[in-house]
């Protein structure tokens, strides 16, 4: 039972979250939302199809930042649990990543050339993970 019920009252907060003050096409979007997250309790490619229709949501809601931060990891949390057992490690990092996108929206830094050093840096993220896989060669 548990193992139903907590990722569909995800998939309820990921939905709700992203529609806070939402109006017109929007509400339309997410009450298909809550359909797909209804029926991903049997049928877990609806799990997705929830987490596309958020998305969509976010977009024509013109969500806040910080509710689209909640709806994110709660989407994050929402797809793992349905499609997998979660682990120490998976959920670490996606509330790592929403704490890192937490900082950024709380702490606007305005560097023009940052963007440039944006592919620099995942180029370098990039070799650091592969690292591993090449040294054994």
């Amino acid at each position: 039972m548990t193992r139903t019920l907590l990722p569909v009252a995800l998939g309820f907060l990921m939905v709700g979250a992203a529609a806070y003050r939402a109006d017109g096409p929007a509400l339309v979007v997410a009450g298909v939302a809550v359909a797909a997250v209804i029926a991903s309790a049997w049928w877990r490619p609806a799990a997705t199809v929830a987490v596309l229709l958020v998305v969509a949501t976010v977009v024509f809601a013109d969500a806040a930042p910080m509710h689209t931060l909640l709806a994110g990891l709660s989407a994050a949390v929402y797809l793992v649990l349905r499609h997998t057992d979660p682990t120490v490690p998976t959920m670490t990092f996606a509330v790592g990543f929403a704490l890192a996108a937490a900082v950024v929206v709380v702490l606007p830094v305005h560097v023009p050339w940052l963007p440039l050093a944006a592919p620099l840096a995942l180029l370098a993220g990039y070799l650091l993970a592969l690292r591993p896989l090449l040294a054994s060669r």
